[in-house]
């Protein structure tokens, strides 16, 4: 009887709000059509694909696990895995907090308009291909360029900053800071404006300069935010876009530019193993979900905030 009634009241909730559900069937549509039925494609890397016989249609690989075993039985899986976590928790370490603190300054500049250039400027880099920063780097940073203008002047020699391994990290993060800050920080701007003026009121009649009110009570107020944007983060921890990472990569640099991503889109792409480039893009999709479960229920046992 009250499983019918709970039926009858979903239904009359339904009938009553159709607009509100008719305006939700586009949004619907795409995540079915771009973010499910891909997924589908999942079941080549349980089978030896062929073009020619289709997903269905290939036979089942033998063992089922056969192109996982061949990835991690090659001599370069624990280099690219490797590689993928180092870039990826140095970009997170330094990427992470600069946008809160970018934010968190942006917000104590008085005028509005003065607010909305800077935040403008900031976030305009993000909006520039990947194909047009590296170009950028490639000139301002080459033997003749800007950087290594002022680095001979200082050291007396320049420095092979886009092709040497050991400038590859430093110059990814740097770039992916400038590209990604501004951006970044859009949320944790959201986040302070939608702090009552009244806290802040209440810090200046008790004495408050503007660094403790930042820090008694900016941040406090947009730590589930933080918490929230790092459990996500975390959970792209094995996910790092191969697009500006292979158009920097060069013959001398490989032994730490070569990660999971541009693997997979060399085997799968170039030398059309579908089915082993599946295999390894499934098994850092795997990866990447235990870890934001588990980043999940670690907040939320210690802070009571999660995402789910």
């Amino acid at each position: 009887m009250k499983k019918n009634r709970i039926g009858h009241n979903c239904k009359k909730l339904i009938v009553h709000n159709w607009r509100l559900y008719v305006l939700m069937l586009p949004a619907l549509a795409w995540l079915i059509i771009f973010a499910y039925y891909p997924m589908y494609g999942l079941l080549i890397s349980f089978k030896d694909y062929k073009g020619t016989l289709g997903i269905l249609g290939s036979p089942w690989a033998t063992p089922l696990w056969k192109h996982f075993a061949a990835f991690f039985s090659t001599s370069i899986a624990k280099n690219v895995i490797v590689n993928t976590l180092v870039l990826s928790l140095l970009t997170m370490l330094f990427s992470f907090p600069i946008p809160i603190l970018f934010a968190l300054l942006l917000n104590q500049i008085q005028g509005k308009r003065k607010r909305k250039f800077v935040q403008t400027i900031s976030y305009a880099p993000y909006f520039v291909s990947n194909v047009v920063v590296v170009s950028i780097l490639n000139v301002i940073c080459a033997p003749s360029g800007f950087v290594n203008t002022i680095i001979q002047s200082l050291i007396g020699r320049p420095l092979l900053l886009m092709s040497s391994a050991q400038y590859f990290r430093t110059m990814y993060i740097v770039s992916n800071i400038w590209q990604t800050m501004g951006f970044s920080a859009i949320i944790y701007i959201a986040a302070l404006t939608g702090i009552s003026p009244e806290y802040h009121e209440a810090a200046i009649m008790d004495g408050a300069t503007k660094l403790q009110r930042i820090l008694h009570v900016d941040i406090p107020l947009i730590m589930p935010t933080i918490i929230i944007m790092l459990i996500l983060a975390l959970g792209n921890i094995m996910t790092v876009g191969y697009e500006k990472v292979y158009l920097m990569q060069a013959g001398t640099n490989t032994q730490v530019s070569e990660i999971i991503s541009t693997y997979v889109y060399k085997v799968g792409l170039q030398n059309a193993q579908y089915s082993f480039a599946t295999a390894v893009g499934l098994f850092n999709a795997v990866v990447n979900f235990v870890i934001l479960v588990v980043a999940n229920q670690i907040t939320k046992k210690v802070s009571d905030i999660s995402i789910f």
